[in-house]
């Protein structure tokens, strides 16, 4: 079966996820749902210093939004701050240093942030995927604790709505509930990610129908030409490079989520590809999990977030 889901993904991927599969989609899109105001809005972006995350803060400065941007490094971060206030003539963009694979780090954020700031949109983008198994200082999985573990503490922000930048290769995976953490077996870094990338869409639609007050959305962002691609899979990118979207094209439907009236109205809980709400598993691909099992996820993850509680 998991020949058959990756094949079944990568002809779909071919096709829809690449540059040429955006540009057959964008014909249909509505360019006015991005005309607007978002003058004392704000919003929260990880991993906004590179890739989707930085062409998402850039689209939501020029629109005058409030942009808070959390990252890892502080010159990296500085850098990107300073271009897009330039190219936006947006002042109101914030730089937070925290290191999202840290729980504790999280929660101190979370928690500083949200008694003096009230947001309008948490976008969760900061990703992982490390092909070699790394432990946090936590002794946490690197790429379940960013990916997964860090959405779970961020929730205490309670935004009116959030956004979750997750990926078309959860379509080639069944969540192991006994194995979030990737212990069993061979580790295999682009699985893990995938994994988690699983994970974060069926939180989502957890929360969607525990939180009625917060409107959520998952997204996937195609097969775009970022640095965490570049870095995290050279084989995929030296192969590709010539039909992955650039990240203002991976960012697009991010940037439609968080702004655009039209998708405040979707039902809450949905996973998005260019601005279309898509299937989460693939036909005949055997990779729905049982309800009980998507409770013990939700269950076991806030345990373990609660651990690193300051």
């Amino acid at each position: 079966m998991s020949f058959y889901r990756n094949a079944v993904w990568f002809v779909k991927g071919l096709q829809e996820y690449t540059k040429s599969g955006y540009e057959a989609a964008a014909k249909q899109f509505n360019t006015g749902d991005l005309d607007v105001n978002l003058g004392g809005r704000s919003f929260v972006i990880t991993g906004a210093n590179s890739g989707i995350g930085k062409a998402t803060a850039h689209e939501i400065a020029k629109r005058g939004g409030i942009v808070h941007l959390v990252c890892r490094n502080k010159e990296r971060a500085d850098e990107a701050k300073e271009e897009i206030v330039e190219h936006s003539k947006n002042q109101n963009v914030h730089v937070h240093i925290v290191d999202m694979s840290s729980a504790r780090q999280v929660w101190e954020f979370a928690e500083s942030f949200s008694k003096s700031n009230s947001i309008h949109v948490l976008i969760n983008n900061a990703g992982c995927m490390v092909n070699q198994k790394e432990l946090t200082e936590e002794g946490v999985e690197k790429n379940f604790a960013t990916n997964t573990l860090a959405h779970i503490v961020m929730m205490i922000i309670t935004p009116l709505l959030q956004i979750t930048v997750s990926s078309g290769g959860m379509l080639v995976q069944k969540m192991k509930v006994d194995d979030l953490q990737s212990e069993k077996g061979t580790f295999d870094g682009t699985m893990a990610y995938a994994q988690n990338k699983r994970q974060q869409v069926i939180l989502t639609e957890r929360w969607a129908s525990q939180h009625k007050e917060i409107h959520f959305s998952s997204m996937h962002p195609g097969w775009a030409d970022t640095p965490a691609v570049q870095l995290s899979m050279p084989d995929f990118h030296a192969k590709m490079k010539n039909k992955l979207r650039t990240e203002a094209m991976g960012a697009d439907t991010v940037v439609w989520l968080a702004v655009s009236a039209v998708a405040s109205k979707q039902p809450s809980g949905l996973f998005f590809q260019d601005r279309m709400a898509v299937p989460t598993h693939l036909p005949l691909a055997s990779s729905r999990s049982s309800s009980a099992d998507e409770e013990k996820l939700q269950a076991i993850l806030e345990q373990l977030a609660h651990k690193f509680k300051p």
